[in-house]
């Protein structure tokens, strides 16, 4: 462990996300570290951690390895991974781990920990459709955690180089909504690496709120290959859209997360970004896992948890499962 505070972190998957924050980070004092493997590994080997940003192609050393018994002790994880990947991270990540170590999870999607602390009847639920045997709870105590939520758009340009599009924001918490030391402490590390970084006092709730729009725009994506404006901009698929998101927004007010705005209110913001690639659709063309079960499998599994029917959420589930399964993606 370092003697300030954060001052070794870890990036775990050096895509799109990870590779942007560990650039700023590194440019910030941190050193920096990244478990990747392959084409990745190789990049980061040779060239370092790239990202380009605002035309500025950055690029900062880095130690990277496969193996996280290379990099040791971390003050500080950030798990920049896809949900699929999550089962082989918690198989991998315990060298990486000290008493005091912060996981600051930085992924899309309802993450393993998310009834930890929160959730009043339902807090300490374990949730099957992301961790269903409690392998990645006990591989990364809840103890360790903190929240994040990204807003921001990032592309991998080639592996170990990202393209930041657009999108500055950082939301964390800690899981019980406690304003700790620790959570206060990494605030001011990431603004001080140049992020807008917000800290929450119910980081479930920012969660849920970024699923409440990318739990349907993403899979839909991926099924028609479409961007977002021309998603949005078909009344039919619109509408549909909006009937799951109806759904969510009820299982959100059961579990004590109200959503105050209409469906509409979402697609507006969503329309103001133009034309873009989801996430989920830059998984497809590259052929690599989908996250259906962290954004969609989930929510259905939270219907049935509080009562909540989910017709409109089981049929997106439906073809997005089939269309991932039949490409081998899931």
């Amino acid at each position: 462990m370092s003697d300030k505070p954060y001052g070794k972190v870890c990036i775990y998957g050096a895509g799109a996300i990870g590779a942007w924050m560990g650039v700023r980070l590194a440019r910030a004092g941190c050193q920096v570290s990244v478990v990747a493997r392959s084409a990745t590994l190789s990049a980061l080997q040779q060239h370092g951690l790239r990202c380009q940003i605002d035309k500025e192609l950055l690029s900062v050393p880095v130690k990277a390895s496969a193996n996280p018994a290379d990099l040791g002790t971390q003050d500080l994880v950030i798990l920049a991974v896809k949900a699929p990947a999550l089962p082989e991270v918690a198989r991998q990540i315990a060298p990486l781990l000290g008493p005091a170590t912060v996981v600051l999870t930085a992924m899309n999607g309802v993450p393993w920990w998310f009834f930890q602390g929160f959730g009043e009847k339902f807090a300490g639920t374990q949730l099957k459709a992301i961790d269903p045997k409690g392998e990645i709870a006990r591989a990364i105590p809840a103890a360790h955690i903190i929240g994040g939520v990204v807003h921001a758009s990032c592309s991998i340009r080639e592996p170990g180089c990202a393209l930041h599009h657009f999108g500055n924001r950082l939301i964390i918490g800690e899981p019980t909504g406690q304003k700790t030391e620790r959570v206060q402490q990494l605030v001011q590390l990431l603004s001080q690496a140049g992020f807008e970084t917000e800290l929450s006092a119910q980081i479930q709730k920012d969660i849920w709120y970024k699923l409440w729009g990318n739990m349907t725009v993403n899979p839909v994506s991926a099924l028609t290959g479409a961007t977002t404006d021309k998603i949005l901009g078909d009344k039919l698929v619109r509408d549909f859209i909006s009937k799951v998101m109806l759904e969510a927004k009820e299982i959100g007010a059961r579990i004590g997360i109200p959503i105050f705005q209409q469906p509409e209110d979402r697609h507006a913001v969503t329309m103001k970004l133009g034309a873009f690639k989801t996430s989920m659709l830059q998984d497809v063309e590259a052929g690599r896992p989908v996250e259906i079960d962290a954004l969609v499998t989930v929510v259905q599994e939270l219907g049935a948890l509080t009562g909540v029917p989910t017709p409109y959420t089981d049929v997106l589930l439906g073809l997005s499962r089939l269309q991932a399964r039949t490409r081998g993606l899931l």
